[in-house]
């Protein structure tokens, strides 16, 4: 498929740039046709580019609903925070989160947390509690082969309890040593990963580009969410957004599609 360059776009110096869970699709649902309609009008005029804490895999399964190739779809593709990085279908350097802590750091904060899941007094508990990626590790009290019902079912429970926020803190103070970053995002799970690699990481392959303006889409902005580094970015023009209708509102206002 030929892609127009930047250049030659209305807008081509302009890039947007999205959230995946809650801001292009409900959370670990996938994406509606209109959403994607409304992206692809927009990259007839500006630059898109999503920047999802999944790996690929997860999120080609949210935005590729057709089965395509969502290297097409978009202009930049980050993964893991922009760990995991691609320019117009083309794989741009990428860095590994055992890689930076070590093999041994990383047994002792596996043993920590299986242990504390272990010990810890919640509803149900399903399977699959730290999920290894190449730029962090995501864990999740219930387990996330929990389904969706019982995924929403934690997540209003949580809520109320707060056993995410309470689980970072005791890691934060476990692992003071490790100069690493939490972060709470999506429904059931956080993330865990080294300071400087939250979603702001993207944002150094973007800046060769010389942008003019950066857009960045998010719903989870608030202070310990996974999009406020990024959405509070001097670099950045912020749309806190509630749902992918809203995404759809903002850049039907923005670029006139």
């Amino acid at each position: 498929m030929s892609v127009v360059p930047f250049a030659q776009r209305p807008q081509g110096d302009v890039i947007c740039l999205f959230d995946v869970d809650g801001t292009l699709t409900p959370a670990r649902r996938t994406a509606s046709p209109e959403i994607l309609e409304v992206l692809k009008a927009v990259r007839q005029k500006a630059v898109i580019g999503f920047v999802g804490g999944s790996d690929l895999p997860k999120i080609t399964e949210q935005l590729a609903v057709h089965g395509q190739d969502i290297r097409d779809d978009f202009d930049f593709c980050f993964a893991e925070n922009g760990l995991t990085a691609i320019r117009l279908g083309q794989d741009l350097e990428s860095q590994s989160f055992i890689k930076f802590l070590g093999e041994d750091n990383y047994k002792r904060l596996v043993k920590f947390v299986l242990h504390y899941i272990a010990d810890m007094d919640i509803p149900i508990k399903r399977g699959t509690f730290m999920e290894f990626r190449n730029g962090m590790v995501n864990i999740s009290p219930i387990g996330r082969n929990a389904s969706v019902k019982e995924r929403d079912e934690f997540e209003q429970y949580d809520k109320i309890h707060k056993v995410r926020a309470a689980f970072v803190e005791i890691l934060k103070k476990e692992f003071a040593d490790l100069g690493l970053t939490y972060s709470i995002g999506g429904q059931i799970s956080f993330d865990v990963f080294p300071q400087g690699w939250d979603k702001t990481y993207a944002l150094r392959h973007v800046e060769k580009e010389g942008f003019k303006t950066i857009h960045f889409f998010g719903d989870k902005t608030y202070v310990g969410g996974n999009d406020y580094e990024i959405y509070e970015d001097s670099r950045t023009i912020g749309h806190p957004v509630q749902s992918p209708a809203d995404t759809i509102r903002i850049l039907k206002e923005i670029f006139q599609v």
